[in-house]
C-alpha cells in the first residue's frame, strides 16, 4: 500500500511538499520495491552499541600512552573498559582507574581518559576532581 492510498483510504489530506520524488538511480527488486541500500537498522544499532563499550583517549591521554615503555595490551584495555563500567553502574562521574602500574583519569560520562599516569611519572602528582577510585 503506498502513501497516497492510505491518504484516501483514511480521507486524509495529502501534503504534497512532504512527499519526495523517488531516486531513478536506486536500484529496484524485481517486484518494483526499493532493497535497503545497507545493513538492516538492527545490525547497525548493535554495531553503535558495542562500539560505544570500549573507552577513548583524549589527546593528551593518547600521548602519554605512547610515550610509556610498553604499550597497552589488550587485556589492560579490557580492564580499563571493566573498570569504567563498574564506576558507571555506581554512580561515578570522574574516576582514578588503577590497571597494574598505570593510572588513568576517566571521565565516566563521556568514557574518554583524560591523562595515562604510568609509575615512572606517578610520584608527587595530586589528583582533584575525581570521585571514584577502581582498583582493576
Amino acid at each position: 500500500m503506498k502513501v497516497h492510498d492510505l491518504h484516501v483510504q483514511r480521507n486524509l489530506p495529502l501534503d504534497a511538499g512532504k512527499v519526495r520524488p523517488v531516486d531513478p538511480n536506486r536500484p529496484q527488486a524485481p517486484d518494483g520495491s526499493r532493497p535497503s541500500l545497507g545493513k538492516p537498522f538492527g545490525d547497525f544499532l548493535q554495531q553503535e552499541i558495542q562500539g560505544n563499550t570500549r573507552v577513548q583517549f583524549s589527546a593528551h591521554a593518547a600521548k602519554r600512552v605512547a610515550e610509556m615503555p610498553s604499550p597497552l595490551s589488550e587485556s589492560e584495555l579490557q580492564r580499563l573498559d571493566l573498570g569504567v563500567e563498574q564506576v558507571d553502574q555506581k554512580g561515578g562521574k570522574n574516576a582514578l582507574i588503577l590497571v597494574d602500574d598505570t593510572a588513568f583519569i576517566v571521565s565516566v560520562k563521556n568514557k574518554t581518559v583524560v591523562t595515562a599516569v604510568d609509575q615512572a611519572r606517578v610520584q608527587n602528582n595530586v589528583y582533584t576532581n575525581i570521585d571514584s577510585v577502581a582498583i582493576v
